[in-house]
């Protein structure tokens, strides 16, 4: 075993980074919250805009969907055959494109035009990371600090995502209030927006342009890593994908819009009720993100990931039964607070158990089935919901993610300590 060699002193913003972790994590960091704030408006403009601009609800959905549909492609991709390509090159190429789909749709409005550059753009109108920068930016963060440390960056790195998602939503009434305010129409208004997540691509370009090609070249105690297809971890990825994919479907049937129906529906919820409770819990589901690494050191990443989702599960289940409001908003907070656990302690898991050089490609692979699964079931809880079964999506929910958390157990019990 290679003797980790000693790691430079810190300065400035370097110093915010937890001990054991490679000053290369920061732009990562920075990146992931700037992408962050762009993807959290542009999920809530890119529709009104191209109402705007005269397209039908029709076209609007095929364009949402295209933009889906190649941010999913673009990520196997990178998984597939990223590893002939040095990351940091690719890293600064898709921040390159990111400017370049912001100018796009800025610039056309036509829905032809529009289509091809949302199939081949960076948007992506879902509640997901699933871009060509995920795996890039996952398997530099893997290489940038090891053992626990990694778990409590990548906690890091997705309560900054959240918390900066946030933002960008609250951003997205920027538009109306400059309408209001001056003398933009409406179009041109939402067009300023593009032009700012455009901007947006070449402050990540500028945050990437020092980083080396290879993850590693100047990690936490591990060499240069030069990426590989998937290999030796072939296995292991696809059944990780497969159990994902569950995990995925299962959140899928109650997603916050539908949530939020459900409290409306089932005991006359107001909307100010219900953007307070969301308030809540979103901050009850960040402060678990950050406990996560706390309890993965003492317990492991694989028992983090079961057996803190087990009891939110087993909550929302009761929370679909229970007789009063006040006894379902409190086993609802209950799951916030240990439902989010699994998101950091899932990557750092899945970047453990993989060979160093398969890292993107893991990424991928195990990212996109989540996004294409958890984009199948909203359609199914409307239907039940529609049919007058308004609580069947709720336990529907919560037993599907029990499964999966017993499934997973059973699946990758032997791995847990080569990941932790």
């Amino acid at each position: 075993m290679s003797t980790a060699p000693s790691p430079s002193p810190r300065t400035g913003l370097a110093r915010l980074l937890p001990a054991g972790v490679s000053a290369d994590a920061l732009p990562l960091l920075a990146a992931r919250g700037l992408r962050a704030f762009g993807d959290g408006y542009m999920a809530v403009l890119l529709p009104a805009y191209l109402l705007s601009i005269g397209l039908g609800t029709l076209e609007v959905g095929i364009v949402s969907t295209a933009t889906m549909l190649g941010s999913a492609l673009a990520t196997l991709a990178v998984g597939a055959w990223g590893y002939r390509f040095a990351g940091g090159r690719l890293l600064r190429g898709a921040a390159l494109l990111m400017a370049a789909t912001g100018l796009g749709f800025a610039g056309l409005s036509s829905f032809w035009p529009l289509l091809v550059v949302a199939l081949v753009g960076t948007l992506n109108p879902s509640s997901g990371d699933v871009s060509v920068f995920l795996p890039l930016e996952h398997a530099r963060l893997a290489a940038a600090a090891q053992g626990h440390a990694r778990t409590s960056l990548f906690a890091r790195y997705s309560l900054l995502g959240a918390l900066c998602a946030a933002l960008g939503a609250l951003a997205a009434a920027v538009p109306d209030w400059l309408v209001r305010h001056s003398h933009f129409a409406r179009p041109d208004a939402l067009r300023g927006m593009f032009a700012v997540y455009a901007a947006i691509g070449l402050a990540v370009f500028w945050l990437y342009r020092k980083l080396p090609d290879h993850a590693g070249a100047h990690g936490a105690g591990s060499a240069p890593v030069a990426p590989a297809p998937l290999g030796p971890s072939r296995r292991v990825v696809v059944r990780l994908a497969a159990l994902f994919s569950v995990d995925a479907f299962a959140g899928g049937l109650m997603v916050n819009a539908l949530m939020s129906l459900w409290l409306l529906e089932r005991f006359g919820f107001s909307l100010t009720q219900a953007g307070v409770f969301f308030f809540w819990t979103g901050l009850l589901g960040a402060a678990s993100q950050l406990a996560a690494p706390v309890v993965a050191r003492r317990i492991g990443l694989l028992n983090t990931m079961v057996f803190t989702h087990l009891p939110a599960n087993v909550c929302l289940v009761l929370a679909a039964l229970a007789p009063s409001l006040p006894i379902a908003l409190g086993l609802l907070m209950v799951r916030s607070a240990l439902s989010s656990m699994d998101v950091p302690t899932r990557t750092a898991y899945v970047m453990a158990v993989v060979t160093p050089p398969e890292r993107s490609a893991a990424a991928s692979f195990t990212a996109v089935p989540r996004s294409l699964a958890a984009a199948i079931s909203p359609t199914l809880s409307g239907a039940l919901f529609a049919a007058g079964w308004i609580s069947l999506p709720l336990v529907a929910c919560g037993l599907l993610k029990i499964g999966y958390d017993l499934a997973l157990w059973r699946a990758m019990r032997r791995d847990r300590l080569d990941a932790e």
